[in-house]
Order: structure tokens, then C-alpha cells, then sequence
């Protein structure tokens, strides 16, 4: 390649984190290492990829062309990558999967019933995490795979393939309260009461919103609390009826339950090997029942 991947790479992450600094930052690396490896790629292309006459570069507009061949360039790379591994079959000792709570039990149990058939010598570990903490945790080297709910946006280091299972979430109260005896109730009116809401580790560097909030970072604990009659909670209704107590009320709020697209991630960095590719392919391929 006449482009060097650590060049590509240092372009898209500059893009995707608005900054060399914050790609230096997301990437491991220096500063320098980032400008110098953008700078290079930018002499092998000939024309700039940034304007940097301002605080933060700017995308030229021969930078906005050149970035979704580059982007193309890095995702047949990782497809290559991939290939290689399938074909080596250095399956890897360890394998480490987060998940959320709003996943349903039986989708992950029935795949490691097929897992365990095929790789049953293979270390596993399995993580209950959510949203944003699933991203750090890829990112930071700790798990192989997530299955998160789809995300508005990803980092550039991170590969995604949609599920075609569903989450249903709905929004529960006590069935004891007065407004579980409602035909209809408002946002409005649940504004007025005190909201159980998903925190993570990662939104807890930032503070709560403002108003009658508790909060805990899995979906199980704020089912519990809800139970307890504390407040109002969106929570995954499968959760709700397979650990629930049946004290809990599905509160009939317009545009409610929502049904959540689920995707699995995985570092383009760090790619799993045969058995995460594995799994990959299983969770993909899997139905909703």
C-alpha cells in the first residue's frame, strides 16, 4: 500500500475526534505522531487534508473527498484482517462479551448453549454494561465484543453489525399509584414525579439533570427500585416479566413502548479472532422469536 495504515488511521480519527490532540488521545499516541503521520500522508497525496489556519483543523475540501476513500480503504482492510483470521483458525484462548440488561436472557443463553458446543475449551467472560461504557470498555482493551443498543454515533476505531432482534422498552410505575390507574398519561404529568433513570460510569463524570432524579447503572437495579414504589422507571419489558413481582404498572404513555435496534461492536484495532468472529455471526444471523 503506498499509504500507510497508521497514516489513514491518524486522518480519520483526527476527523472523528475534531483535533490532533483528541486523536492522539483516542489513538495512544502523541501529538506529534498524529500530525506528523497526517502531514506525511498529505505529501504522498499531494494536496492538504486539513486547514489549520484556525485553533482546531478544518476539513479542506479535497479532505472532504479524500475521507470516504480512506474510510474505505481502512473497512476492506478490517475485512481483510478478518479473512486472514478465519482462514488461520488461531482461535483465541479467551473470549470477553459485555451486554446490556435490556438484551433478553434467552437470546444470550441459547448462544452460549452453541458456543459451548463449539468452543468448549475457550475462557469466557460475560459483562453486564451499558451504552457508553461498553464503548470505553472496547476501546480500552477489556472485552472483545458489546451488544448495545444502536448508538447515534460511533468512534471510528470501532466496527458494528445490526442484530435483527429487538428491545421493548416501556415506562413502569407502581401499581399502587395514582396514576397507574390512569387510561392515558402524559409526559407531563410524569414530569411531576420522581424519575428512575439509566446512569452509567461514563455519564457519571457528568451531572445529573436538574429535577426529583435517582439513578443506578444497570436496568436490573431500577427495577428493583421501582418496585419499592420510588419513582417512574423506562425499563425493558422482558426484564420486567421474567423478574418482576407483578407490582409494576406499564403506564399507557403516547409513542410508548419503543422497540430498540440492538447492534454487536468490536474493536477494528483489536479484531476478535475465529471464535469472536463466531459469535458475531451467530448474533447476527439470529431471530427474533
Amino acid at each position: 500500500m503506498k499509504y500507510s495504515p497508521e497514516s489513514l488511521e491518524a486522518f480519520v480519527q483526527t476527523v472523528a475526534s475534531g483535533s490532533f490532540s483528541a486523536a492522539a488521545r483516542a489513538l495512544a499516541k502523541s501529538q506529534s505522531t498524529i500530525s506528523s503521520a497526517v502531514a506525511n500522508l498529505e505529501d504522498d497525496l499531494g494536496f492538504l487534508l486539513f486547514d489549520r489556519r484556525g485553533r482546531q483543523p478544518v476539513l479542506t475540501a479535497q479532505g472532504q473527498r479524500a475521507l470516504a476513500q480512506v474510510q474505505q480503504i481502512l473497512a476492506a482492510s478490517q475485512r481483510l484482517d478478518e479473512l486472514a483470521l478465519r482462514l488461520s483458525q488461531g482461535v483465541e484462548p479467551r473470549l470477553s462479551l459485555a451486554i446490556s440488561d435490556f438484551w433478553q436472557a434467552d437470546h444470550h443463553e441459547h448462544l452460549l448453549t452453541r458456543f459451548d458446543a463449539r468452543y468448549p475449551d475457550i475462557e469466557f467472560e460475560c459483562m453486564i454494561a451499558e451504552d457508553e461504557d461498553v464503548l470505553d470498555l472496547l476501546q480500552a482493551g477489556r472485552v472483545h465484543l458489546g451488544v448495545v443498543r444502536a448508538q447515534p454515533a460511533l468512534p471510528p476505531d470501532l466496527a458494528v453489525a445490526r442484530l435483527q432482534v429487538e428491545a421493548q422498552m416501556a415506562i413502569f410505575l407502581h401499581q399502587d399509584h395514582a396514576l397507574a390507574q390512569q387510561h392515558q398519561v402524559t409526559e407531563a404529568q410524569l414530569g411531576e414525579l420522581r424519575q428512575l433513570r439509566l446512569n452509567t460510569w461514563v455519564q457519571t463524570r457528568e451531572p445529573l439533570p436538574a429535577g426529583r432524579v435517582w439513578s443506578a447503572p444497570t436496568y436490573l437495579l431500577l427495577l428493583e427500585m421501582a418496585e419499592q414504589g420510588f419513582g417512574w422507571s423506562v425499563l425493558p419489558r422482558w426484564l420486567v416479566e421474567q423478574f418482576g413481582h407483578q407490582v409494576l404498572k406499564e403506564l399507557p404513555v403516547p409513542g410508548w413502548p419503543q422497540h430498540i435496534a440492538v447492534d454487536v461492536i468490536w474493536s477494528r484495532r483489536n479484531p476478535p479472532g475465529p471464535a469472536g468472529r463466531w459469535m458475531i455471526d451467530q448474533l447476527c444471523a439470529q431471530q427474533p422469536d
